[in-house]
């Protein structure tokens, strides 16, 4: 079964209504679980705790709480939950420090139905989703990261295998699974055990993690 075909369990965050009824109805419709809604930050990590869904659909203006913070309580308490980030702000500094409390994607508002249901859907597979040239800046921020000095307290690293490593290296460029399942002549599911094999062994929460370790590593610059 495609993860198209699954009722992906949504949560959706917005502190206004009709904006929060409207994405929650367009989701609903096209045949996502929509577990719960929430207008504020505090609601938000309540709810998710309670109803544990697969994707969270966050904006990021919230009364309380605001929406990192949201973001880094929600996937701290269960890191198996993709948030997608839904804001109205396009700013490299609301983008990067998004991705830095955890976030796995992040689209403006100003994307379409069809877009939004795609990226949901892509995020729940752990597809790091974002605005177009959005991504490119996550990328350029994890690369000026890098080349910082790193503290000498750092644990040796795993080993990983051949194929994981090779796996890695695509998702340092930025390829999704399905590409990188075209590249290796593997199968979609394949390559997202070998990404799951591959967090648990680094003790890291999603891809966005994962693609940072990797530019850390320097695979992003390999052949």
């Amino acid at each position: 079964m495609t993860v198209e075909q699954v009722a992906l369990r949504v949560m959706v965050v917005d502190d206004h209504p009709m904006w929060r009824e409207a994405v929650s109805r367009d989701l609903a419709e096209a045949g996502l679980d929509v577990v719960a809604t929430a207008g504020d930050g505090e609601e938000a990590v309540r709810r998710a705790r309670a109803c544990s869904p697969q994707v969270v659909v966050l904006d990021l203006n919230l009364p309380g709480l605001p929406g990192v913070e949201v973001c880094r309580q929600v996937v701290g308490q269960d890191p198996s939950v993709r948030v997608l980030v839904l804001s109205a702000s396009g700013e490299h500094a609301d983008v990067l420090e998004a991705v830095k409390s955890g976030a796995t994607g992040y689209l403006v508002k100003s994307a379409g139905r069809d877009e939004l249901l795609d990226a949901v859907r892509r995020t729940a597979v752990g597809d790091a989703v974002f605005t177009p040239g959005l991504a490119g800046l996550v990328l350029g921020e994890f690369r000026r990261l890098a080349a910082e000095p790193t503290q000498a307290s750092a644990p040796a690293a795993p080993q990983l295998t051949a194929r994981e490593t090779e796996v890695l290296r695509l998702v340092a460029k930025g390829l999704s699974y399905r590409q990188i399942a075209d590249r290796l002549v593997l199968s979609h599911r394949t390559v997202q055990n070998h990404v799951q094999n591959t967090l648990g062994k680094l003790q890291l929460h999603n891809r966005v993690e994962l693609v940072r370790y990797a530019i850390e590593q320097g695979l992003d610059d390999e052949a």
